[in-house]
């Protein structure tokens, strides 16, 4: 029998929420604006049904899942979040080559 393991890891988070929740849109919302805004490239936004192949190669950071989230009651919630651990980390360091190369050079 072979079997590949691939690198495509998830995060599997549960928060306890301070204020009460009708439903995990708020959550889901927010994630996919992060991920148009500031966070781009970095964060990433799924509502799509994903296996976690789907994210082999995948560049950014993390990729929340809006479809594996759940609401387990009004303030707690658990959030699913997809990431290539080699590739989005790569990723991250030539980010940060490049920024220290940008202040080097505006030293």
């Amino acid at each position: 029998m072979d079997a590949v393991a691939v690198n495509d890891p998830f995060v599997d988070a549960k928060y306890m929420l301070e204020k009460t929740m009708d439903s995990l849109t708020f959550l889901q919302d927010g994630g996919k604006y992060a991920s148009e805004g500031s966070l781009k490239g970095i964060l990433g936004y799924t509502d799509e049904e994903v296996v976690s192949n789907d994210f082999v190669g995948d560049s950014r950071s993390s990729i929340f899942d809006a479809k594996a989230g759940m609401g387990l009651n009004a303030s707690f919630m658990e959030l699913v979040s997809w990431y290539d651990n080699e590739w989005g980390y790569s990723n991250r360091v030539l980010d940060l080559i490049e920024h220290m190369a940008l202040v080097a050079a505006s030293n």
